[in-house]
């Protein structure tokens, strides 16, 4: 079976709360309600890890070596500066997609730029929530 890990960075345990004009209303719980619900359908397994420290996502994508096919990430505004972030996805064989809720091209200028993107097999962004199952659908269609 496969297996993905879901990981999402700062601020992102706040959806629900954090600028529902620009995430939405609907909460972490709820995305990842919709994820295992899709990787049911899609009969892949789903992991899910959830830091405002750049440190545990560090420890989170250089554990996925060997463990997991592929890693949906949201790495929050660590996507604008994390050079570590980036690093680690190098260090791992574990292709990655980048997913962002809103359309960071279309934000402040500082959200134009993702450092991470560049290691990684794609981005998303612009969709809400949905992006992430566009991710997983990626993966499952290689």
């Amino acid at each position: 079976m496969l297996k993905f890990l879901v990981i999402n960075g700062p601020n992102l345990n706040m959806l629900g709360v954090r600028e529902p004009a620009v995430y939405g209303s609907e909460t972490l719980e709820d995305l990842y309600e919709m994820l295992q619900k899709k990787a049911g359908e899609l009969s892949v397994s789903v992991d899910f890890v959830q830091s405002n420290g750049e440190g545990e996502i560090i420890d989170a994508i250089h554990n996925s070596r060997g463990v997991y096919n592929g890693i949906i990430m949201n790495p929050g505004a660590y996507t604008h500066y994390s050079y570590a972030i980036a690093d680690a996805l190098l260090s791992v064989d574990v292709p990655c997609i980048e997913v962002h809720m809103s359309n960071i091209h279309k934000r402040e200028e500082f959200r134009h730029k993702s450092v991470t993107a560049a290691n990684c097999a794609g981005q998303i962004v612009g969709f809400g929530m949905k992006g992430y199952l566009m991710a997983l659908e990626a993966f499952c269609n290689e």
